[in-house]
């Protein structure tokens, strides 16, 4: 009898961890990939939609071109998940488990922020970042800000990026002498495991006369008066406000009891959850590592290897590293780097590779190896 497995949440974790298992074991497999939506977007891709450099349709990967032996994908909607007992009920039907895999990654609240839905713009989902699209060519004069709303959040170089692209929206459009822009952060430095990268951030902005307001969140917007209101009560005026939405995990994690204090705990070395036979990867977690997609790639790895050897048998996999590189966009059409770690030293560390053309070409790399390897059939399957 085939094994069951059933991974729910076909992002960068549960599509890494897909693709291992179908290349390890073929048809010998039975794995059912869930997801409520269905394509798959690179969250880089968003800020290429938002700011007219990519169509919408050009970023979303539908999930029915998936081709993997002993996979199936079905597109349907969670509704409960029992974690004592490996059973997932969806639209779809209910899936009894030998092994469950959550990667449902983190929602997108932005109804939680009093004011974001009526007198702002948040470009964390898919569907925000279209809405910019219409919403950006509008802006001709007056103060933006990028403002970060809560803490954790996906991707922390994303807002920096934003607020670096959209000076170079504008000033391709002539409108930047008429404009302000400013960006609210929850830490001190941008990216804080990173001095170098933060600093680079820094002077990025310094040269472009982007404000920085360190240590703050936005914990309101005021649409009639057009003011932001900080978590220490100032207020900053604003004419155009790009928000980075609560993230909350998904409502059916809530309600399995999954999750304590918001995310679902794991061991960090091995990405188990209290319940055996269940593991967590990426967003919906809480193991210490940010919520971006190359850290629920890395756990994935890590829990495949751990299947693997559960059901090859073999020496035990190493424990999950907490190691990352993320793609910094500067504007300028220049690329950096930074790699991360997060869980081998006493605090997190941080190398920054310096923005080039190069980087350009790595980053579009990554992306592009990515869907060859999650979507495309393999040469040949091996048992």
């Amino acid at each position: 009898m085939r094994t069951r497995v059933v991974v729910l949440g076909a992002g960068f974790g549960g599509l890494e961890l897909t693709t291992i298992l179908s290349d390890a074991f073929g048809d010998a497999l039975d794995l059912v990939l869930i997801d409520k939506g269905d394509a798959f977007v690179f969250g880089f891709s968003k800020l290429d939609v938002m700011f007219g450099r990519l169509m919408p349709a050009e970023a979303r990967h539908p999930y029915r071109d998936i081709v993997k032996p002993g996979v199936r994908f079905l597109q349907s909607t969670v509704r409960s998940i029992d974690p004592v007992g490996r059973r997932v009920e969806t639209d779809g039907g209910t899936f009894d488990a030998d092994v469950l895999v959550v990667a449902l990654g983190a929602d997108m609240d932005p109804a939680a922020t009093p004011g974001l839905v009526e007198g702002g713009n948040e470009f964390y989902s898919v569907a925000g970042a279209e809405a910019l699209r219409d919403v950006l060519p509008r802006f001709e004069r007056g103060a933006a800000i990028v403002g970060v709303t809560s803490t954790p959040f996906k991707c922390p170089p994303a807002p920096s990026e934003t607020a670096l692209l959209l000076h170079d929206y504008l000033t391709a459009r002539g409108r930047r002498g008429a404009t302000e822009i400013s960006m609210v952060m929850p830490f001190g430095t941008p990216i804080p495991p990173s001095p170098a990268t933060s600093q680079a951030i820094l002077a990025a902005f310094a040269e472009r006369g982007i404000r920085f307001v360190p240590d703050r969140l936005v914990r309101a917007l005021d649409p009639g008066r057009k003011v932001a209101v900080l978590n220490d009560g100032t207020e900053m005026p604003y004419d155009l406000f790009l928000g980075v939405p609560v993230h909350r995990v998904p409502t059916v994690i809530e309600a399995s009891g999954l999750a304590v204090d918001g995310w679902v705990p794991v061991n960090p070395k091995t990405l188990e959850t209290r319940f055996p036979g269940v593991w967590a990867v990426g967003d919906v977690t809480s193991v210490g590592t940010p919520k971006a997609g190359v850290f629920a790639e890395g756990a994935a790895r890590v829990v495949a290897a751990a299947l693997i050897t559960q059901l090859r048998g073999g020496p035990s996999p190493g424990p999950y590293t907490g190691t990352g590189s993320c793609y910094v966009e500067f504007g300028h059409d220049l690329v950096g780097r930074v790699d991360v770690d997060f869980l081998s030293g006493p605090k997190p560390t941080g190398t920054f590779q310096e923005p080039s053309a190069a980087l350009v070409a790595e980053k579009a790399l990554f992306g592009s190896s990515r869907l060859q390897r999650w979507f495309s059939r393999p040469p040949a399957a091996r048992g």
